[in-house]
């Protein structure tokens, strides 16, 4: 029996085992076999022991063993060893095995070699594994290979360098002469070759943009050759001719042309007879004019250009071909966002483009939409940064891949565009990094290198300031597998917080984050509690009543209650957005469908302020005057309500006048603001608030907001609206649904604000009682 129909018939009975563990034991069974083939030494058989040995690795089993076996083959003097020899070698090493730095010598041997297919095994194997040292040691033999006459070498001679630049990137200027000399090349493999070789060149080293950009009207002229050749049988696929080598040098002119006017000058001509000529009906030419129209995107290209890019796209979804519609679908989607996005000046139709984009973000494209995205949002119109950030972080927030990436999505806004913002950005991005706690370290050095950098973003410097009081420990231990960390002092740190306490850049709110966190460290460093003391002392007489009422309490823990001082400023436990514990305000998270025959709600911004602000309410009130208490004297409001169907029924009656109870809470500069409770239950109390104006001008900027007791839940439905129209000629209203488990006395705290006659008002209201429930009457039998 021939070796060869041995291994077949090994192959045979392998597949002919009828359970896994009788296959094992056949295995079990060959390998002994060709341990022992192994040891006989030179007998002939071990080339074919070999090749069923690497049937056995295909099928999963170990087969190490045979690393030692690869290297005496390709040391072998006879191709046929050689073969078996370089192929286990490829299958069974890698660069971290040390038998790999074992065949170095007979590789560069090889090289040298006279018959071309021993040259080319040597070539294919070190293209496959080839080690940094590997690629150190043979470079200029690659190098003098790709000036060899014979097109079969250079074609393999060319992927190799690939493989080399892309492990010791200093060696790419060994290279570069070379790679220009080959496109004079009519072999369409060396040619490929060279294009790869090239575009890698370009995309490792910048600085040879330059040089290669002179090989522009030749790589033009190739391009050309390809599309207007006639019918060659060895490179036509579906009626196109090369369309590897086509899309090939379509991304190496993308990349030439990109930010440079001659270049794109260059191939404007040849990008319009692609796009025109190339029958977009088959696969092969669909990837050709991918390739073209985003190399019609990337450059400086003419508008005429881009509109014939557009219409191609729009063929792309237009083809029957169900395959191809399926594919090219978001591709195209995708491309038309990136040319509504860049080119065109209009604010229209970038606002709607970004529309688009937002809608068209899932979980799949998340990473490659965002980063189109940041890019946008650095160089975007400054009246659509407010609508981008907040796509950006909706997005983020449904399709993150990880934490860190969410985290790294927003930080990179805020350094962007932290101005651009809305409030609630900063609790929720706290909240989301109180949750990630394997990441705390690295959140805290990122933020920290980000804070000494600029300190004019100001919800980047709260977050900042926030962190480094939380995690101030982790800063200064030094130690962050994630990122580099940073060597920093205790000095650096309460350097970095007072500059922030100290710039005229810092908002009051912001300078209360520092003066917080300066409080913070005052249990994790040990060296410099006195300049902390000195720090919050300075600022008991600030003239910001909220900053001076902080640094008050924080100098009542250092002097009368030191000993709580440690348990008061503890770390902040893990804070969950829906719990109730946390969302003592609007439950934001909830995703409710809008009613149609409802007034079209405000932005979310102006509904309700963040959870976490909401929580604290009832500590931000407590140092405001006695709040306004609320009218005792009730008042009964009859309101009708029509229905069709009861007058039809009831024969033209009138209808019954539902009765409601409401209660008079605010009166204050023609606002009145009543309460009416529309259910209630032993846990559950829903009732509305209903704002009037009863001056001449309209009232704006209308907003409520609300705080409970925390064994009470608060949920706080869409406001009607944030104009009270002058005269009493309508009313906004706002549900409030309180949800009482625990049967606790009800209490709620109410905070108005709104503008009148362009000067703005705030009050604080507690109601303490409220009004009985709708009743309907009952009705006699007629």
């Amino acid at each position: 029996m021939t070796p060869s129909v041995r291994l077949q018939e090994m192959i045979r009975v392998i597949r002919s085992a009828r359970t896994q563990g009788e296959e094992r034991g056949i295995i079990q069974k060959e390998c002994a076999d060709i341990r022992a083939q192994f040891r006989q030494g030179d007998n002939g058989e071990r080339s074919h022991s070999l090749a069923k040995l690497l049937y056995v690795h295909m099928l999963g089993y170990p087969a190490h063993f045979g690393q030692m076996e690869c290297v005496r083959l390709i040391a072998s003097p006879r191709y046929s060893e050689k073969r078996i020899g370089y192929l286990g070698a490829m299958m069974l090493l890698d660069e971290k095995q040390d038998a790999s730095l074992l065949i170095t010598n007979s590789i560069k041997n090889d090289l040298s070699h006279s018959s071309q297919y021993v040259q080319s095994l040597a070539l294919c194997t070190l293209a496959c594994m080839g080690s940094a040292e590997m690629c150190r040691d043979l470079a200029p033999e690659i190098e003098r290979l790709l000036r060899a006459s014979n097109s079969y070498i250079k074609k393999k001679a060319t992927l190799c360098a690939v493989h080399i630049i892309r492990k010791v990137p200093e060696l790419a200027e060994l290279f570069t002469p070379s790679a220009r000399s080959l496109l004079s090349e009519k072999n369409h493999g060396v040619l490929h070759g060279a294009v790869v070789l090239i575009t890698e060149l370009c995309e490792h080293n910048p600085d040879t943009l330059d040089q290669f950009r002179k090989a522009v009207p030749e790589l033009v002229q190739i391009m050309k050759g390809l599309v207007t050749s006639s019918y060659s049988p060895e490179h036509n696929v579906a009626g196109i001719s090369d369309p590897f080598l086509q899309v090939r040098i379509l991304r190496l002119l993308r990349i030439l042309g990109h930010n440079n006017d001659t270049a794109s000058d260059a191939m404007n001509d040849l990008l319009a007879q692609v796009a025109t000529n190339t029958d977009s009906s088959k696969t092969a030419g669909s990837a050709v004019l991918y390739e073209t129209v985003l190399t019609i995107m990337d450059i400086n290209s003419e508008s005429g250009l881009r509109v014939l890019a557009v219409n191609i796209l729009g063929r792309f979804l237009l083809n029957n071909d169900r395959n191809i519609r399926k594919k090219n679908t978001l591709f195209s989607t995708y491309c038309t966002l990136l040319f509504l996005l860049y080119a065109p000046p209009s604010g229209f139709y970038c606002s709607r483009a970004l529309e688009l984009s937002l809608a068209l973000v899932s979980a799949v494209n998340i990473r490659s939409m965002m980063k189109e995205l940041l890019i946008f949002l650095s160089t975007c119109p400054p009246e659509l940064r407010s609508q981008t950030t907040s796509g950006i972080f909706n997005a983020a927030e449904r399709y993150s891949p990880s934490k860190r990436w969410h985290i790294d999505t927003i930080l990179h806004v805020l350094t962007t565009a932290g101005g651009d913002v809305r409030d609630e950005t900063v609790p929720n991005l706290i909240q989301l990094i109180t949750t990630a706690s394997e990441l705390h370290c690295y959140t805290v050095h990122k933020l920290y290198r980000a804070l000494v950098k600029d300190i004019s973003q100001q919800p980047l410097v709260q977050v900042a300031c926030w962190c480094i009081g939380e995690y101030g420990d982790l800063l200064l231990k030094g130690e962050c597998e994630e990122i580099e960390p940073v060597q920093v002092t205790e000095d650096d740190v309460l350097d970095a917080l007072e500059t922030v306490l100290q710039s005229h850049m810092s908002s009051p709110a912001t300078r209360g984050f520092a003066l917080t966190a300066t409080m913070k460290l005052s249990t994790r460093i040990t060296d410099n509690v006195d300049r902390i003391r000195s720090i919050v002392s300075i600022y008991g007489s600030c003239i910001d009543l909220e900053l001076q009422q902080r640094a008050v309490e924080y100098n009542a823990l250092f002097k009368k209650y030191d000993h709580m001082r440690a348990a008061v400023l503890e770390r902040m436990p893990v804070m969950d957005k829906n719990s109730p514990g946390h969302t003592n305000g609007d439950t934001s998270g909830e995703n409710k469908e809008p009613d149609p025959s409802k007034p079209k709600p405000v932005e979310a911004g102006l509904l309700s302020e963040p959870a976490s602000q909401v929580c604290d309410l009832l500590d931000l009130l407590g140092g405001t005057d006695t709040p306004l208490q609320p009218n005792p004297a009730p008042t009964s409001t009859p309101t009708t309500t029509s229905s069709a169907d009861l007058l039809d029924l009831l024969g033209g009656l009138e209808p019954t006048p539902v009765l409601t109870e409401t209660m008079r809470v605010y009166e204050k500069n023609g606002l009145s603001l009543e309460i009416q409770c529309d259910k209630q239950t032993e846990t559950e109390v829903m009732v509305t608030l209903i704002g009037s104006n009863s001056t001449q001008n309209d009232i704006t900027n209308f907003n409520l907001q609300a705080a409970v007791p925390k064994s009470v839940q608060l949920q706080m439905k869409a406001p009607s609206g944030n104009v009270i129209p002058a005269h009493g000629l309508g009313q906004v209203t706002q549900t409030v649904v309180l949800n009482n488990p625990n049967k606790v006395s009800l209490k709620i705290r109410i905070r108005v604000s709104y503008s009148n006659q362009g000067a703005m008002h705030q009050d604080t209201v507690q109601i303490d009682s409220f009004p009985s429930p709708a009743c309907q009457p009952s009705i006699s039998p007629l």
